[in-house]
């Protein structure tokens, strides 16, 4: 099972050298990957439901230049909010920048006020993203010209840099229409289960619908200390037992991230 960090970029108060902090100590305590959320004009205040206050996909860049071996990935980027066709040359060009260390998380977005602000349509952003998900498996397959489809369509262009392989792709959500997307585009699917038992049931779930395709299945948990960390560190033990192959962990408020961190894999390497 493969542990990553969920790095807090959720405060207008928090330092911007916190993240690189935070990177580099995931990175020295041996998590896997790091992942940024995204929210690009909601309706209240950066927090706790609103993350994001740097764009994630700058923020990878700037990222992968100061670290070795961490990956990054966006938890989740809202892709009906972009231009996909620019978030194809973003993702390709991160990954080859990083050296192959970067996921495109995406999901569907969920806040009526956030669409609404950037001209987004709410209603259909479903099938939109499945039009993005399509869009970006042609393009970072070659990307040949024509490529005609419901939307998002080019008959000229050139594609480039066309990734080594493909850039990982992670859809995030418990839904039936998320597990459905994974199945069909994703390497990974990330949930947010409400216990084990849940977690396993959608894992059942992404199986008969990937139909022999390798999609693993991932999970994202919150700790902020309120609870010892040998407690976290079982959770995490009955959600691997359950079928993730990979946990990330939301540490909570910026302040004492790296002492949490430190704390759970302490707690996971005691046992």
């Amino acid at each position: 099972m493969e542990l990553q960090v969920v790095l807090p970029d959720e405060s207008i108060a928090m330092p911007a050298e916190v993240l690189v902090e935070v990177a580099r100590g995931a990175e020295e305590l041996g998590f896997a990957g790091a992942w940024l959320p995204d929210h690009v004009l909601p309706p209240g205040e950066y927090g706790a439901t609103f993350g994001g206050v740097y764009e994630p996909l700058v923020t990878i860049g700037y990222l992968a230049a100061v670290t070795r071996r961490l990956w990054f990935g966006t938890s989740v980027l809202v892709a009906p909010l972009r231009d996909p066709f620019v978030l194809a040359k973003q993702a390709a060009t991160l990954h080859r920048l990083s050296g192959g260390r970067f996921v495109l998380g995406v999901g569907v977005g969920w806040s009526e006020e956030e669409f609404a602000a950037v001209g987004a349509d709410h209603g259909r952003r479903g099938e939109i993203t499945d039009d993005v998900l399509a869009l970006l498996h042609h393009l970072f397959g070659g990307g040949t010209a024509p490529y005609r489809a419901r939307r998002f369509s080019y008959e000229t262009g050139v594609f480039a840099p066309v990734p080594d392989g493909r850039v990982p792709v992670m859809v995030g959500g418990n839904s039936d229409a998320a597990l459905r997307r994974a199945a069909r585009y994703a390497d990974v699917w990330q949930g947010v289960p409400a216990d084990p038992g849940a977690f396993a049931e959608r894992a059942r779930r992404l199986t008969e619908l990937a139909a022999g395709r390798d999609v693993r299945a991932a999970l994202r948990i919150a700790w902020n200390g309120t609870e010892p960390a040998e407690s976290v560190a079982d959770r995490v033990r009955a959600y691997r037992d359950a079928g993730a192959s990979e946990i990330a962990v939301h540490f909570g408020p910026h302040e004492g991230t790296r002492a949490r961190m430190e704390s759970l894999t302490t707690a996971l390497t005691d046992h």
